[in-house]
């Protein structure tokens, strides 16, 4: 299973033609304590770059954006009832939505893990 990462800090996952997506590791601990997740619609077509998913915490409120074009399959309803997830596990149990890849090459645009990395060495 291959990671890739955005500069918005969601991760996507890929198994097959299917990929799951949530928000880094770098995202939750700037977020702080996660409060509430708003899930996007199973079934609901979505191009790379659109907003899907909102997560808020104490300090703030942030979109989550499809690192890909595709069809949601699935939405992880364990975050609507206890978003505090994010914060335990935010790379793994904590993802938000599943998306069936409507363009693999797309993929092309992200970051592997080890680019991402790079990219945080700039932010600080």
């Amino acid at each position: 299973m291959t990671t890739y990462y955005t500069k918005d800090h969601e991760w996507i996952r890929i198994e097959g033609s299917t990929a799951t997506v949530g928000v880094s590791e770098h995202a939750q601990e700037q977020l702080g304590d996660v409060v509430y997740v708003e899930l996007p619609e199973v079934g609901r077509a979505v191009r790379a770059g659109e907003q899907v998913a909102i997560v808020e915490s104490v300090k703030a409120a942030s979109e989550v954006y499809s690192p890909v074009s595709g069809k949601i399959v699935a939405a992880n309803q364990a975050l609507a009832d206890n978003p505090g997830l994010v914060n335990e596990d935010a790379e793994g149990g904590a993802w938000f939505f599943k998306i069936e890849l409507a363009d693999p090459a797309e993929l092309a645009n992200l970051m592997n893990t080890e680019a991402y990395r790079e990219y945080l060495a700039t932010l600080s």
